[in-house]
């Protein structure tokens, strides 16, 4: 009889815990998805402006400095973005501000309407982190659960700004740790981000629709099947271009922004040079494709991430959308990395596929993707992602892809904060636990310690 009421109380407190947890982490996911709803319709229609008035170019820098100002009265506490947001997963402290929501909306909002390269990955996981944040403080929860709910916020944010629930619940779980993923929120950061996706869509958003047309090629036996030994070769001899390409974008915004902040000391007044470098790219370049977004054009055979799945001339498309938002993020402009990391990759292997003989729109989304996982150090969060947009057809592909682009981008990232749980390869001053920021520096004074042929 005793034995039976234990196991009554043990059912009992599980379902009140499930009660509780859905209290609030439905409501969050659902104002996460709302606001994920609004920031998506407010890109749309400042594009669609933009391309109809590209005189605002010109405004660019007086915008950076309105944004940078926005930050330096109200959000000085917020400036730590996706960073913050892990850090306070790691260890929770003061908080993810909710002012960070509405900073980082307007202030992406604002740089697209003017021109900047960036994305909207980092404005999404800032709204969903910030809710989050505002969610725990409300419930007064202990650490453990303000951990989970931050995962959740992430996921929520991930999953609904690209229409890929389930590569945001691994996101939010892998994020965190290179090489290990936590699975502690499981459940939460599954039913945030669907509950999310689902609001977002429930406001009548729709997300852009990919199209890979490749669907198996004959292998060495001279039958059809989605895996071909040379194709997955020469996939993978791409990949290893995926990698080193977010390696290289990884590393200028590193490296350009302390630069940046020695030339530029007054933090409001930062983004005014990457509005004047980005406005002379522009001439530079020849054309204004590699604004805002990228993921459409405002010609019809303009670079873009859809145009990249078909044939054109795009050779140095990848690496002009590179420079153009390392100038923007590196100065201060308000985003995210992500999606022009897609069209970096997409470009990428638009390049690619006429030199190894590759379809082009499949090594487009296998560089989609890749680009991703070798940046931000999620090669499953990315193949999910790549299987939502793209199909299960060639999953083969894009996993081959994001595990050799994660592989060579080296102990690098665009997400410092991340901590290092199994390092990708063997290193004498690399150990778990270790931050990302701290192992960049070690291997950094490393390098610099070397002797030269001097002698010094």
């Amino acid at each position: 009889m005793r034995h039976f009421s234990v196991i009554q109380t043990s059912i009992i407190a599980a379902l009140l815990s499930v009660l509780r947890w859905t209290a609030f982490l439905l409501p969050m996911a659902a104002c996460v998805g709302t606001l994920c709803a609004v920031f998506l319709w407010a890109l749309d229609h400042v594009t669609e402006y933009r391309f109809t008035h590209p005189g605002l170019l010109w405004f660019l820098p007086l915008a950076g400095v309105a944004v940078g100002l926005a930050y330096h009265w109200f959000g000085r506490s917020a400036e730590g973005g996706n960073n913050l947001i892990v850090d306070q997963i790691h260890e929770p402290g003061g908080g993810v501000p909710l002012r960070m929501a509405p900073l980082v909306l307007v202030a992406t909002v604002v740089s697209h309407l003017f021109g900047a390269s960036v994305g909207r990955e980092g404005t999404a996981v800032q709204i969903g982190g910030s809710i989050a944040s505002g969610f725990a403080r409300l419930f007064r929860l202990d650490d453990n659960a303000v951990r989970i709910i931050l995962m959740a916020g992430i996921a929520a944010g991930f999953g609904a700004v690209f229409g890929t629930p389930v590569a945001g619940a691994v996101f939010a779980m892998e994020v965190l740790s290179i090489g290990r993923i936590d699975y502690r929120a499981l459940v939460p950061v599954a039913a945030t981000s669907i509950t999310a996706d689902m609001v977002c869509h429930a406001w009548g958003i729709h997300h852009v629709p990919y199209k890979v047309a490749f669907a198996g090629s004959p292998d060495l036996f001279g039958e059809t099947f989605h895996t071909n030994p040379m194709l997955l070769l020469k996939v993978s001899v791409a990949s290893v271009c995926f990698g080193l390409a977010s390696l290289l974008f990884a590393e200028s915004v590193h490296r350009l922004s302390p630069l940046f902040r020695r030339l530029c000391p007054v933090p409001w007044l930062r983004p005014a040079i990457g509005g004047v470098l980005t406005i002379l790219l522009v001439f530079i370049a020849g054309t204004r494709d590699y604004l805002g977004l990228g993921v459409i054009a405002a010609t019809p055979d303009g670079a873009s991430i859809l145009n990249f799945f078909h044939s054109g001339d795009y050779t140095w498309s990848w690496l002009w959308k590179l420079v153009f938002t390392v100038a923007a993020l590196s100065t201060g402009f308000k985003g995210g990395e992500v999606t022009p990391l897609f069209f970096i990759g997409a470009g990428l292997g638009h390049t690619l596929s006429t030199v190894l003989g590759v379809p082009t729109d499949l090594l487009a989304a296998v560089g989609f993707v890749a680009a991703f996982a070798g940046a931000a150090n999620t090669p499953l969060a990315c193949t999910f992602m790549g299987v939502e947009l793209f199909g299960a057809t060639n999953v083969i592909y894009i996993a081959t892809g994001c595990f050799i682009a994660y592989l060579c981008s080296g102990h690098s990232g665009i997400y410092l904060s991340q901590r290092i749980s199994v390092p990708k390869t063997a290193h004498p001053h690399i150990t778990a636990g270790m931050a990302l920021r701290q192992a960049r520096a070690l291997i950094g004074q490393q390098s610099s310690d070397i002797p030269t042929k001097t002698g010094v």
